[in-house]
């Protein structure tokens, strides 16, 4: 089986362009290439698929096997290996994913794909787009009980759920402990991303993330938009804002339409063959 290793500001992927290719346990797969010791090594393996009602179809899925509904930044990738690959040589593009279809303009530059802005859709703001228990209202800076220690979260789906937390140093967190204890909460039946946010300034803010299913992560795309969506709720921030990543920056947009973009890079890696 060939494929493709490329990443959207740290965020990695191994990709299969299923047009060509057929795997028949994608979880399994994803498991064994993503791991960094024994395998190719990724946040997880992305599928390039046919799609009946889209330029193309993905589904992704984390390395530990979960199937995910969206990534920001693997969207991205999709989108560059699509174009410079030949499969569709056009500026614009829509992409089918388990969130819905997303609407993808291309930059390039001599044919060379250089920024993506992708159409991310509408937030989903009650507990039961998480889903999370309790009363279906908003959640916007509640307190929860983690561990020790009570933080105050704001929660956002954009088609996966995420969840949250400002404070005065992103660096000073512990994210295998603090990260993995909201993923595995019980208040979230179906896990969720954690994310740490640090405001620099009214257009700017720093971002950790744990991803569910995936742990510490470079970059979360879907977590940088929801993150943008928790700043104006908490009014922190302007609607179009940076958000600085470990793996690199996004701009992420919150329209008066409620309409949500994100814009940001995507790169190769490298191809290769796997035999196993």
């Amino acid at each position: 089986m060939k494929f493709t290793k490329m990443q959207g500001i740290g965020n990695d992927y191994v990709y299969v362009n299923c047009f060509e290719e057929n795997i028949k346990n994608p979880p399994e797969l994803s498991i064994a290439i993503s791991n960094r010791h024994f395998g190719v090594g990724s946040d997880g393996l992305i599928m390039i698929m046919p799609s009946p009602v889209a330029d193309a179809r993905m589904r992704i899925f984390n390395a530990d096997g979960s199937e995910a509904q969206m990534c920001g930044n693997g969207i991205r990738c999709v989108a560059k290996y699509l174009y410079e690959c030949g499969l569709k040589k056009s500026d614009r593009m829509t992409i089918e994913t388990a969130a819905g279809l997303k609407t993808i303009e291309l930059t390039t530059v001599n044919g060379n794909v250089t920024q993506i802005r992708v159409g991310m859709g509408t937030p989903g703001l009650l507990r039961s787009d998480m889903p999370m228990l309790g009363e279906n209202k908003q959640v916007i800076n509640e307190p929860l009980q983690v561990n020790d220690t009570v933080l105050y979260i704001t929660c956002v789906s954009m088609g996966n759920p995420h969840c949250i937390t400002f404070v005065d140093d992103v660096d000073s967190i512990d994210l295998s402990v603090t990260g993995k204890a909201i993923e595995n909460h019980e208040l979230f039946p179906e896990r969720i991303n954690a994310h740490f946010v640090q405001q620099i300034s009214a257009d700017k803010v720093k971002m950790r993330t744990w991803e569910r299913g995936s742990g510490e992560t470079l970059a979360c795309g879907t977590g940088a938009v929801a993150t943008g969506v928790a700043c104006v709720l908490n009014n922190l921030t302007e609607r179009v804002i940076n958000i600085q990543l470990p793996g690199g920056e996004l701009t992420v947009e919150w329209t008066d339409d409620n309409k949500t973009y994100m814009t940001g890079p995507a790169e190769f890696v490298f191809t290769g063959q796997w035999d196993k």
